[in-house]
C-alpha cells in the first residue's frame, strides 16, 4: 500500500495489525502523524449512487476478514444492493407505502445481507449490467421508486402476485442477475457457501451497532429513528465518553470500526483538504482590538473566517446536550457510511481518526482524510464493530 506525502516511515508489526509513525502533509496547512493504520483493502468509488452504506459495510467485513487472517477479497456492493432494494421494496408494500423506500441503508444492511443470502466477491456480481464502467443509479432508483409506487396505488383494488417478480426482473436488469454459483479462485460457490466456507469463521451475530443519545435510556436497545432504518433493527445506547471509549479500545485491540455520521458539516466539505472538524472562533488568543472586530462581522462573514481551515485550531467543546440538540433539530441526519481503519495526531499532537471513504483518489490523501474527535463525537450517528472489540466493563452494562 502506497501513501502519497510520506516523508518518513516507519513499519513494525504487531500480532493486532500494522503500527505506522509517518508525517503526511496536504495543503491545508496540517500535517499528521499517522499512528496506526489497520489491515484495509483499498478505497472503493460508489460514483453516482446513495450506497455508502454498503461501501463502507463492505470494506468494513473485508478487515475483518484480513484481521481473521484470511485472504484479501474485494466483496460485491451490489449484491448487497440489489438484495435490499427487493425486501425494502416488499415491505413498502406490505406497509401500503408508509415506510422508507429508496437506495439508502445502514451499515447492519450487510449483516442482514449475509445471515439470509450469503455473499459473493465483486468478480462474479459487478453489478454494471447497464452499459455503465462505474456505478450511475439515478435512473434505476426512480424507476424502482414508480414501480413500488404503482404497486401500492394501483386501481385494481387487489394486489397481484406478480408484482415482485417484475421487480426482482428490473433489479437483475440493471444489476445482473445473482448467480446460484460461480467460480472463484478454481473454486466452485454459492453465495451461501463463499461465506461459509471463503469467509469461513465470520459471524454476523458478533458484531454490534451502537449510538450515544439521551431520548432512550442509555445501556438499553432502541429502534434509531432515521429513514433509512428500513429493517427497524435496534442500536445500543452509551454515553458520549463511552462511545469515544468503544471506538479507541477498538481500534487499539486491532479493530477497525464501520462508521455512519452527519457529513453536511462544512467542516466535513474540508475533507478535499483531508479533514473534518468543528472549528470555532479562538478568542482567547485575540487581542482586544481582534475581538472587537471579530464581533461587528456578520454570521456569513464570521463562518467565512471560522472555515478557512488554514491549519489546526480551536474546536467546539461537544457535550451530551450538544449532540443530542443537534440530532432533535435534524441538523444531525444520517448522510452517510465510511470506515474507521486508524489513528493519528496533527503537528500539534491533537489526536485524529484516519477515515477510509467510499468516493475514489478524490483528494490529497487519495481517498483517505482525516476526523477530529470532537466531529467524531458530534457528528456520528452509529459504528458498527465486533463485539468483543467493545471494553469488558461497557459489555456488561450492554448485557453481551
Amino acid at each position: 500500500m502506497q501513501f502519497r506525502g510520506f516523508v518518513s516511515v516507519l513499519f513494525v508489526m504487531f500480532g493486532i495489525g500494522l503500527t505506522l509513525k509517518a508525517e503526511e502533509k496536504s495543503d491545508s496547512g496540517y500535517q499528521f502523524t499517522l499512528i496506526r493504520e489497520l489491515p484495509h483493502t483499498p478505497v472503493k468509488d460508489q460514483f453516482r449512487t446513495s450506497t455508502c452504506w454498503s461501501f463502507a459495510g463492505t470494506s468494513f467485513i473485508e478487515s475483518e476478514l484480513l484481521r481473521m487472517g484470511k485472504p484479501e477479497v474485494n466483496l460485491s456492493e451490489m449484491f448487497i444492493v440489489n438484495h435490499c432494494y427487493c425486501d425494502k421494496a416488499d415491505r413498502y408494500v406490505r406497509m401500503q407505502g408508509n415506510a422508507n423506500f429508496g437506495s439508502g441503508g445502514l451499515l447492519h444492511d450487510i449483516l442482514y445481507v449475509m445471515k439470509n443470502y450469503g455473499l459473493v466477491p465483486e468478480t462474479a456480481y459487478p453489478g454494471l449490467n447497464y452499459g455503465e464502467k462505474k456505478h450511475i443509479h439515478g435512473e434505476v432508483d426512480d424507476l424502482l421508486k414508480n414501480m413500488v409506487t404503482s404497486v401500492v396505488q394501483n386501481k385494481n383494488k387487489k394486489i397481484s402476485s406478480s408484482w415482485t417478480v417484475a421487480f426482482r426482473k428490473s433489479t437483475d436488469a440493471y444489476f445482473g442477475e445473482i448467480p446460484e454459483e460461480f467460480k472463484y479462485e478454481n473454486k466452485k460457490y454459492s453465495p451461501v457457501t463463499f461465506l461459509s466456507d471463503f469467509c469461513g469463521g465470520i459471524n454476523p451475530d458478533d458484531y454490534v451497532e451502537i449510538t450515544s443519545f439521551t431520548h432512550h435510556p442509555f445501556y438499553q436497545q432502541f429502534v434509531l429513528e432515521v429513514p433509512d432504518n428500513w429493517l427497524w433493527e435496534k442500536l445500543y445506547n452509551v454515553p458520549l465518553n463511552e462511545l469515544q471509549q468503544i471506538i479507541d479500545n477498538a481500534l487499539d485491540k486491532g479493530y477497525t470500526v464501520g462508521w455512519a455520521a452527519d457529513v453536511s458539516e462544512k467542516g466535513f466539505v474540508t475533507t478535499q483538504k483531508g479533514v473534518a472538524v468543528v472549528p470555532e472562533a479562538n478568542k482567547e488568543d485575540m487581542s482586544d482590538a481582534e475581538i472587537r472586530k471579530w464581533e461587528k462581522l456578520s454570521e456569513y462573514e464570521k463562518e467565512k473566517e471560522i472555515y478557512k481551515l488554514n491549519g489546526p485550531g480551536k474546536e467546539k467543546i461537544i457535550t451530551q446536550e450538544l449532540r443530542q440538540v443537534a440530532f432533535d433539530t435534524q441538523e444531525t441526519t444520517d448522510d452517510h457510511a465510511m470506515h474507521i481503519i486508524g489513528n493519528a495526531k496533527d503537528q500539534n499532537g491533537t489526536p485524529y481518526y484516519r477515515i477510509k471513504n467510499s468516493w475514489g483518489p478524490y483528494n490529497s490523501y487519495d481517498g483517505y482524510f482525516y476526523a477530529s474527535v470532537p466531529y467524531i463525537l458530534y457528528k456520528t450517528t452509529a459504528i458498527l464493530l465486533h463485539k468483543n472489540a467493545v471494553p469488558g466493563e461497557i459489555r456488561k452494562k450492554l448485557g453481551f
